[in-house]
């Protein structure tokens, strides 16, 4: 079983810290030179990550030959998924099979997606499938045979960012190769330009591979699929011609479709016996070898060559990096401001790559697979936010129109649930389903995420068209945050929860209840739906306006807000100062909603420093300090945030996933949120946020919420 869909239509402390209080005109900045100074350079293979071309639905990851030829880095899309056979225990066999469990809530019954333990088989199926497909490998042979490391001498790589183009040069047996590559930025092509002597008589060969792609792993980094099983997947070379072929790919009852073009004379063989490997034979006579290769969910008659890709791959990233945001702080003679740049640049160009496509990236992008390629609703906001506040909505409005897609069976989960309204799912795939699972089930701060991306898009188009686009939208999940709220006429308020799992999932979610940071989310979420409805000139809903004004305050123990209410020992016991300390949101990530104290903000910031365990911290944890710290006008802490010995960035650019898989591109993306802030400021507090003596430059930036 499987299916592939096709989505390519082709994204109040002081210190002594000076900052400008903002901008006192728009310098003009030489983009180009600013992001080529920051041109990811390899003289070693990396056996983690690879140098990667792209453009936010298709993926190459190349070794330092330019191709896949030493490692089997992936080649991903957003379009190709396929399913694993269903389990054959009786009662167990379809997914229609999956009942969930029934969990008391506020003294009802109410059907969650978590596993139940009578139908495991059935539960793990969901949980993996479907699962993104790692669509095939190319590298290089010499007269034949493999090539290894000790093959490979005298490597030069560099991808100049600027083009989207990848250059790599090393020597093999001797001789001189010299590698291009770049990837089309409308369509899943990577197109390829060999020069060497070793092309002259036929010794140089490129080989093609494709891997069986299973749910049998949760995470796969930093190579997806199995390249030994053999039987249970076929290939079939077909339409050859003197210079072209099609080789189709099934696995998991899906089909897709590698077309590969070359411009100069050559034969493809294949599969060589007990693989699915293809070798693309050059003729020889010439020092030049160029190829295209398209991946694709039915077949290509014709596809774009090298040139055609190339030039398209320059004209796309010159008008990405001249178009929307840009931060210059590459004149400060300071160390962090260079680091900060290097990562700044070098995220702008992996997120356009890895998180830009039809749906929200999962957490490692296009790069490898974890949650089997799932994405998450709860991390929509984290990856995606940036490109609002950089003025890319170009590039957002790509996926933006998820929610829309996934609002039916948003109403369906929350209707069966005996809620109304819409309640947005976790872990999903490209058809809405939300994986089964204690966690997918239980968090809710995925809810408001779409009233944070409507008030952005408001102020950055306040009009009719876009009141209209989100309307709807909000007006379900509104309804479903107030009809999720309980009454709790023991103490007059609105509580939200048990059962959940705050954003750290880190507390028992059947005792879990008024999480901090879910609360202030709650009523940000609520005043944008309601003022949604005001600019339009309609009244909002009384219920709406009854919770907003009676939720619970945020918990508070040892004067600091805590995860959540009722925990006497939240500062004391490891179990929560580990993992997101995602409180802290509530005045940084949040502009301060009612009921949230500056100096209890300022307080549980000092008790995050003295008692969290930082080496469990990751991804967007250390961006949302920075956040925190600006609001508080602690620029040099935001800084050392920023640069936090446990948040690391490797040498192309890859944010390093410490207790997560390789690359956890939040961290990238949560980066530049955090930049935004410096760069522009937020309401009241309007400008630049950089150390003065940075000499920092900026343009296009906004003030944030």
């Amino acid at each position: 079983m499987g299916f592939i869909l096709n989505i390519l239509g082709t994204v109040i402390l002081v210190v002594a810290t000076t900052v400008h209080a903002a901008a006192a005109s728009k310098p003009v900045i030489n983009r180009q030179n600013v992001v080529r100074r920051y041109n990811p350079i390899r003289t070693n293979l990396s056996t983690t990550t690879p140098m990667q071309v792209g453009n936010g639905n298709f993926a190459f990851g190349a070794d330092i030959t330019g191709l896949q030829t030493l490692l089997p880095f992936n080649i991903l899309s957003s379009w190709c998924w396929c399913n694993d056979s269903l389990p054959r225990t009786p009662g167990q066999t379809e997914p229609s099979d999956f009942t969930g469990l029934d969990w008391w809530t506020h003294g009802r019954l109410v059907n969650y997606d978590i596993p139940n333990p009578a139908e495991a088989e059935i539960s793990q199926w969901l949980i993996a499938n479907p699962h993104r497909v790692n669509l095939g490998r190319a590298g290089f042979l010499y007269k034949g045979d493999s090539i290894s490391i000790d093959d490979v001498t005298g490597v030069s790589q560099s991808l100049d960012l600027y083009s989207g183009i990848l250059t790599s040069e090393f020597t093999l047996h001797g001789q001189r190769v010299s590698v291009t590559t770049a990837a089309d930025p409308s369509s899943d092509i990577v197109a390829v330009h060999v020069q060497s002597s070793l092309l002259w008589d036929g010794s140089l060969g490129v080989f093609f591979d494709y891997p069986l792609t299973t749910g049998a792993n949760k995470f796969e980094a930093p190579f997806v699929g199995n390249w030994t099983v053999v039987s249970e997947h076929t290939t079939v070379l077909n339409n050859i011609t003197a210079k072209g072929c099609v080789i189709s790919h099934s696995l998991g009852g899906a089909t897709y479709y590698n077309t590969i073009q070359w411009e100069q004379t050559g034969n493809i063989t294949g599969p060589f016996k007990g693989t699915h490997r293809y070798l693309l034979q050059p003729t020889g006579g010439t020092n030049q070898f160029t190829f295209s290769t398209e991946f694709s969910a039915s077949t290509r008659t014709r596809i774009k060559p090298f040139a055609a890709v190339k030039k398209a791959s320059t004209q796309w990233w010159a008008q990405y990096w001249e178009s929307g945001s840009f931060v210059d702080l590459t004149e400060s003679g300071s160390s962090d401001a260079e680091e900060l740049q290097r990562r700044i640049i070098l995220s702008q160009y992996l997120l356009a790559v890895n998180s830009a496509g039809k749906d929200p990236p999962q957490e490692s992008g296009l790069q490898n697979n974890g949650w089997y390629g799932k994405f998450h609703l709860e991390m929509v906001f984290w990856h995606l936010g940036h490109w609002a506040r950089s003025n890319k909505w170009d590039i957002l409005n790509r996926s933006l129109g998820v929610y829309d897609r996934f609002l039916p069976s948003s109403i369906e989960r929350a209707e069966r649930q005996g809620y109304a309204g819409a309640r947005l799912g976790k872990m999903s795939d490209p058809s809405g389903a939300s994986a089964p699972g204690s966690q997918n089930a239980l968090l809710i701060w995925q809810q408001p995420h779409p009233m944070y991306f409507a008030e952005l898009e408001y102020r950055a188009s306040p009009s009719v068209e876009t009141l209209d686009k989100w309307d709807r939208l909000l007006d379900e999940l509104a309804t479903w945050m107030v009809s999720y709220a309980w009454w709790n006429a023991s103490t007059q308020v609105y509580d939200l929860g048990p059962p959940m799992y705050p954003s750290s999932e880190n507390t028992s979610p059947n005792s879990t209840y008024n999480p901090a940071f879910e609360l202030a989310y709650w009523r940000f979420g609520l005043k944008i739906a309601s003022d949604w409805k005001t600019r339009q000139g309609i009244s909002v809903p009384e219920s709406w306006t009854r919770v907003l004004n009676n939720l619970a305050s945020l918990p508070i123990v040892h004067g600091a807000y805590s995860i959540c209410a009722d925990l006497p020992d939240m500062w004391n016991r490891s179990s929560y100062t580990s993992d997101h300390p995602s409180q802290i949101a509530v005045y940084g990530l949040l502009p301060p909603t009612t009921g949230v104290d500056p100096l209890t903000v300022n307080a549980t910031m000092n008790l995050i420093a003295q008692t969290w365990n930082f080496t469990a911290s990751y991804g967007w944890d250390f961006p949302m300090l920075a956040m925190t710290s600006l609001r508080l006008e602690n620029v040099a802490q935001a800084i050392e945030y920023l640069l936090h010995p446990n948040f690391q960035f490797d040498d192309v650019g890859n944010p390093v996933g410490t207790v997560v898989p390789t690359p956890y591109f939040p961290a990238s993306s949560a980066l530049l949120l955090a930049i935004a802030m410096m760069a522009g400021g937020w309401d009241g507090k309007e400008g630049m946020h950089f150390p003065q003596r940075w000499g920092a430059k900026v343009e296009g930036f906004k003030a944030g919420i």
